[in-house]
């Protein structure tokens, strides 16, 4: 998504900056009993609800019962609801209870007593440094002039590579909960942007390194020829999200298959690994680059076919948040062949609705409907793209 559609999506969305609507609501009811309770209007404003002088906050309230979460866990669960494609809302709450907003899921990431908003976040956190930051952690917007439009929150899910200069995000925005890189901090207000912490992060995952959970390196017997467990499944996800979903005609699954290993042997020769260190399984280097999201991602596959046009680079390519010369010359071919005008800007080589409705144009074209024309270009649309 380029800056400006960014800027007009995070103004339509508003950010899940305000508690839910209808004064004394509840938001959420967690294992401790605790309730999340919305904060009346006054005048079109919305104000703290009164109190007893002396009486502890909502907020302190909660965060003495706050329950603890592993990086792993934070990050699983924004997983499931990017995997789910939980559509954003600012008034709903999906079936676990949060509302469906950017604030709603990182209360629900941190697995919150009730649904938390942009304007109380911190409440719940301590502020950390960009070197600081982890898995887990989030980048905090919060605009007390004029917070209905201009505040966002984003989880951290890790840095794409040493120069710290791009992450993987998880992030409730519109149309649906995605996951994407972004340059740091954020690609609208971007100075505005502060990292913070859950305060109650599970003890000896604070110190922004690789320890923790997720982190936790299973040992090699996991992985191979026979395996079957969780695991597999896991490092098989993980190889999706950096771009291995070309070698994975089903699943990924729980049981080891060459697919498996031809996904982890690419990502080790992305990273520039040879010999024995891209043999294709998992070492704890591999899981801790994973995990963190750190190190290259898998390239897309492209070979010269016998036109002289780039290959069909695979399905990974085209996905939200990609960025690669792949989605240019994808975007510069329909332009020529007359499927431009979906495009304001550009074509670029960062994947936006703009090309993805290109596409879905072109594909309907060739009189395509349903599935067959869903706006994501595969084998076939790339071959009579450049035929």
């Amino acid at each position: 998504m380029r800056e400006e559609e960014v800027a007009q999506a995070v103004a339509r969305e508003g950010g899940g900056v305000r508690p839910p609507s209808g004064q004394g609501a509840v938001a959420r009811t967690g294992s401790a009993g605790v309730r999340a309770v919305a904060a009346p209007r006054s005048g079109g404003v919305r104000v703290a609800p009164a109190r007893e002088e002396g009486a502890p906050s909502a907020g302190a309230r909660d965060r003495a019962v706050l329950r603890p979460a592993s990086r792993g866990e934070i990050i699983e669960r924004a997983r499931r609801w990017t995997e789910a494609g939980v559509p954003y809302d600012m008034e709903r709450t999906w079936a676990d209870g949060y509302r469906q907003d950017c604030s709603g899921f990182v209360s629900m990431a941190w697995d919150l007593p009730g649904n938390a908003w942009t304007g109380n976040l911190e409440d719940y956190a301590v502020r950390i440094s960009q070197e600081e930051l982890s898995p887990g952690d989030i980048l905090l917007h919060h605009d007390s002039a004029d917070p209905e439009t201009g505040s966002h929150v984003v989880i951290f899910g890790g840095w794409t590579d040493y120069t710290h200069t791009r992450y993987v995000a998880y992030e409730q925005t519109r149309p649906h909960a995605v996951r994407r890189v972004l340059d740091y901090p954020y690609p609208v207000d971007g100075d505005r942007y502060v990292p913070y912490r859950y305060r109650a992060l599970a003890p000896g995952e604070g110190s922004g390194g690789d320890s923790g959970e997720e982190a936790a390196f299973p040992g090699r017997a996991s992985f191979g020829p026979g395996a079957t467990n969780a695991h597999v499944t896991r490092l098989g996800r993980m190889l999706v999200e950096r771009g291995g979903a070309r070698f994975y005609a089903d699943g990924p699954g729980a049981r080891w298959g060459d697919a498996d290993r031809r996904a982890v042997q690419a990502f080790q020769r992305a990273q520039g690994w040879v010999g024995k260190a891209a043999d294709g399984l998992p070492g704890p280097q591999t899981w801790r680059l994973l995990v963190t999201g750190r190190g290259r991602d898998i390239p897309p596959a492209g070979t010269p076919s016998s036109h002289g046009v780039t290959g069909y680079p695979g399905r990974a390519a085209f996905r939200p948040g990609a960025r690669n010369a792949y989605v240019t010359q994808l975007g510069q071919q329909l332009v020529k062949k007359g499927y431009g005008r979906h495009y304001t800007d550009g074509p670029g080589p960062e994947w936006t609705d703009a090309d993805r409705r290109a596409v879905q144009a072109f594909q309907r074209a060739q009189g395509w409907r349903g599935g067959a024309a869903d706006g994501y270009p595969g084998p076939e649309t790339w071959r009579r793209l450049f035929s």
